[in-house]
This record gives structure tokens, sequence and C-alpha cells, in this order.
């Protein structure tokens, strides 16, 4: 077909032949030319050499690209091949690096990341609540952000931000789970450098020491009897077994056994190594005291059978409530105000750490101590560490029962019959 400058009436005038495509060249640039389908749907294109052979690139519909955008469209492409670049390439790789950034959002890698890493390899729990920091903080501050576009600049921003929101040890929180998030892309290699490398926290925690006293000891036996089960109980069990709060809060009936002894699954421990502890007497006691709600769960600590005991704060309030109200009984027998009676706050991990140095103050070496903690001593290490499988458990009950012993004694006569 002989061309002709191409003009918006032109194009709009020009009709569809019945049985075959046409294509209509434009005088006005060589090359460039307009698609008519049998339909009647219209498009252009452009022709142009590369490598002494003829190519064809479509640049678009009509009238998405009207006559203007795709003439300065057509114009690039040939100026493109005149400078030895085929613009045919050059539109796949722009359509792939775009794939490749759609990709490599924060918010698609966190994705992956939690997907592919945190989900089959974290604890169940802390999965949950790092996908819940990642969600909440980073992916809803870079979320359609490259990832490998975030600079060390905007890493000490999100840190700042989060500091004076006063956020506090929090921010520490997020930074954990966004450090570990950019060195999976790092090991993946969807990023080449670590925004966070050298990084520190935000928030200097001053590792916690506190240890109760025993007067301390025995308002908080006496209040959780007052509190009651599941709760009371749990706190109990929690100051003379020296285990977790969750691995104490999860306790099920399959996992003690008739000997006293209860076995801590591995998918239950922090450090994801089975425990066996062995349960002193005022425990078996106690557990035998518990009631057996039937359910599905088999927890020792509910009060449906479905579900374990939580609501932790709101419990641990009432607790201190009542410690208060204990220690200001006893302040009006002995004829003093009762009003001016104060508590020192505590958390419910400080029982364990009343519980270790009481241990150690009963005069048993820190390899049994940390063998009832669950964890891998200090004190035997190289090849001993790796080939010892002697699990302390004599030693570990001997503890246990002293500590319970002094525990029972600090109480007074009012509570021995756990004893």
């Amino acid at each position: 077909m002989v061309a002709k400058v191409l003009t918006m009436q032109s194009v709009e005038r020009l009709k569809p032949l019945a049985a075959r495509r046409v294509e209509i060249p434009d005088a006005a640039l060589p090359g460039f030319y307009l698609v008519i389908q049998p339909s009647g749907a219209k498009s252009w294109a452009v022709r142009y050499r590369f490598g002494g052979k003829t190519r064809k690139l479509t640049i678009g519909p009509y009238p998405l690209f009207d006559l203007s955008a795709a003439r300065t469209a057509a114009r690039e492409a040939l100026q493109m091949a005149a400078r030895g670049q085929d613009p045919i390439l050059e539109r796949r790789a722009s359509v792939e690096a775009a794939l490749a950034a759609e990709r490599d959002t924060v918010q698609a890698v966190a994705e992956q990341y939690v997907e592919r890493q945190l989900k089959p390899n974290a604890k169940p729990r802390y999965a949950v609540e790092a996908e819940a920091l990642l969600r909440n903080h980073v992916v809803a501050r870079w979320g359609d952000r490259r990832i490998g576009e975030i600079t060390r600049r905007d890493a000490i921003a999100l840190m700042d931000g989060l500091t004076d929101a006063g956020m506090g040890v929090g921010a520490n929180r997020v930074f954990a789970a966004a450090r570990a998030l950019f060195n999976w892309a790092l090991s993946r290699e969807i990023i080449e450098t670590m925004p966070f490398l050298r990084l520190k926290p935000p928030i200097a925690e001053i590792t916690r020491d506190r240890v109760l006293t025993d007067a301390e000891l025995r308002l908080v036996w006496l209040a959780a009897e007052r509190v009651g089960y599941p709760f009371g109980t749990m706190v109990q069990l929690l100051l003379l077994t020296a285990q977790r709060r969750d691995e104490v809060a999860r306790m099920t009936w399959a996992e003690l056994d008739d000997d006293g002894l209860w076995l801590i699954p591995a998918a239950r421990t922090k450090n994801s190594r089975e425990h066996l502890v062995p349960l002193p007497s005022p425990v078996r006691a106690i557990l035998d005291a518990a009631p057996r709600i039937t359910g599905r769960s088999g927890f020792v600590l509910t009060t449906d059978g479905e579900t374990a005991s939580s609501n932790f704060a709101k419990n641990k309030t009432k607790l201190d409530n009542a410690m208060l109200a204990l220690a200001r009984e006893a302040a009006a027998e002995a004829g003093a105000d009762p009003s001016k009676v104060e508590l020192q706050p505590w958390r419910l991990h400080d029982l364990r750490r009343t519980a270790t140095t009481g241990m150690a103050r009963l005069g048993f070496p820190v390899h049994v101590t940390e063998a009832v903690l669950n964890h891998r001593s200090g004190t035997i290490s190289g090849v001993a560490a790796i080939y010892n499988r002697y699990a302390y458990l004599d030693e570990k009950r001997t503890a246990l029962e002293a500590w319970s012993v002094r525990v029972i004694t600090i109480i007074g006569e009012g509570v021995a019959h756990h004893g």
C-alpha cells in the first residue's frame, strides 16, 4: 500500500477489509504503520533492521495509543536500533525488570520469608509474633518499595520512629524481626547489601536479676491459693519446677507419667530440645488435686478443656492485688498502717530465676541447675558436650525436691499440706 501521512482523522476513517489484515504505512516516519484487522481492531507497529534482519515491534492498540504517542514510540524504537540496541530485547528486559521489581517488593519478599523460612523453622508462637511485627511495622512502612532499595538510613529511620513513638523494648523485637528478614533476603541473593549490618537494637535492655525475697515468695504462694485454679495453680508450678511460663501453661496430662516425670517435647521448648523434669512431691500433690476437665486438648491448666490457661497480664494483676491485700491484712494484724504497705513489681519469669538462685544457695552446682532449666551448660564443652547423653535426672530430682522443701518451709505450716 502506498504510504501517506497518517492523521487522526484518516486513522479514524480507515475501515477494515473483510478477508485480510491490512498494514498502512506512515509517510511521515518510514517503518511506522497502522495495522487493521478484519474485525476492525487497530494497532500500531514499527519495522526496523537489526543484525541484518528485519524485526517487527508491536507498539500497542488504538485508541489506547493515539497517533502522536504511537509515532513517538516508533521513533524511539528506530533510534534505539540505530544505536545498536534491539528494541524488542530492550522491551523484554524492561518487562522482566518490572516483574522482578514487583516480586522483590518488601511485602512480596516478607510473604516469601514467612512461608519459606519462618513458619517451617520457627516455633509457632514466635512465627506468629514475628509475622505480626513485620506486617505492622516493616511492610506497613516499606511494603511497596523494592527491598533492594532499602538503605541503612531507612533502617535507622524506622527504628528512630518506633522509639520516638514510645514503643520501648518492643522496638528491639521489630529490629530483630526485620534484621532476620533482610538476612534471609541476602542469603537468597534477593539483595546485595544488608541495611541492618552493624546496627544495634535501639533500646539497651538491662538483664533482669530480680529474685524474690522469702517474704515475697510466701505472699506469691498464698496469693496464688487465693486466686485459685488455673492461674494460681500455674504460678505455684512455675515456682516449684523452675520451667518457663508457656511450658507450664500448656502442660498436658499426656506429658506426665506415673513415675512423677514430666516430658516436655522438643516442639514446646525454647531450644527445641526435649526436656525431662522430675516432679517433686509438692508438684505431684498439686497435680493430683487439680481438676481434670475433659476435652480434646488434654491441657492440665484449662477452663474449657480446649484452650490452655492464658490472659496472663490480667491474671497477674489479680495475683498482685491478692498479694497486696494479704500484705495489708498482715500489717493490720500487726498494728501497722495498711495504707502504707507497698510491694515491688515483679514478673512471672522472676519465679524461674528465684528457683534457680534458691537451688544454688542450697549448694547445687551450676551444671545441675542448668540441667533443670534445660540450658546448655557452659561447664561442659567441646566433644564432651556433643557426646554427653547423661540427663542428670537423679541430680535434677534431688535439687527440685530440696528446693520444694525450702519453699514449703518458707511458706509455713499453714500450707504444709502441699508437701
